[in-house]
């Protein structure tokens, strides 16, 4: 991949240069943009994946389908198409943003930081997946209520970003995909009775 930089950020989400993306994740690891995709499929399902281990910032922990860093002067969708192909091996359809203004700062257990301005789009996958294993240890497709659960109840067990992204998107049907039927699910009923 060439000129694999990212766009930083200051304070007030503006952009003040740029740096290279595998030298800015660090123990001081300066605001920047990024984007994190929820792929759902046609059966209404959320991709979980495992980061691969050999990952530097959060190895083997589960989140969201994919994230990545938008290039300088490249629109954020491009990204989420180019990164789809990177990570996943496929294409993307019907891309839209649904959280826009997420952004988060984490830690993990080796001091390694996380300080993005994230927002999070939904895309249906387009073929069948082909992981790089550079990049996913394992994957799952699983009902987006149980997802939601399981990020809400025991949060440690999915990324921070994601576990974030869960709390700040409505519930119990963030993508606005759940039909009539779905309704006797667990946690759509209490929800629906909150």
């Amino acid at each position: 991949m060439t000129n694999d930089s990212v766009v930083l950020a200051d304070a007030d989400g503006r952009p003040c240069g740029t740096a290279d993306r595998e030298g800015v994740h660090g123990l001081d690891t300066p605001l920047h943009f990024a984007f994190s995709c929820h792929l759902v499929d046609a059966d209404n399902r959320i991709l979980m994946t495992r980061r691969a281990l050999s990952k530097r910032s959060w190895p083997g922990v589960w989140t969201n389908s994919f994230c990545g860093h938008p290039r300088p002067g490249e629109a954020v969708v491009d990204a989420v198409h180019r990164y789809a192909q990177r990570e996943l091996g496929i294409d993307v359809d019907d891309v839209r943003c649904i959280l826009p203004d997420f952004r988060y700062r984490a830690v993990d257990a080796s001091g390694i930081v996380e300080n993005e301005i994230c927002p999070v789009y939904v895309a249906r996958p387009v073929g069948s997946l082909k992981p790089s294993p550079d990049e996913v240890a394992e994957y799952a497709w699983a009902e987006v209520p149980d997802v939601w659960d399981l990020a809400l109840r025991t949060p440690w067990t999915v990324s921070p970003w994601f576990a974030d992204q869960v709390r700040q998107l409505p519930g119990p049907d963030p993508y606005g995909i759940v039909d009539a039927a779905d309704a006797t699910h667990p946690i759509i009923a209490r929800a629906s009775n909150s």
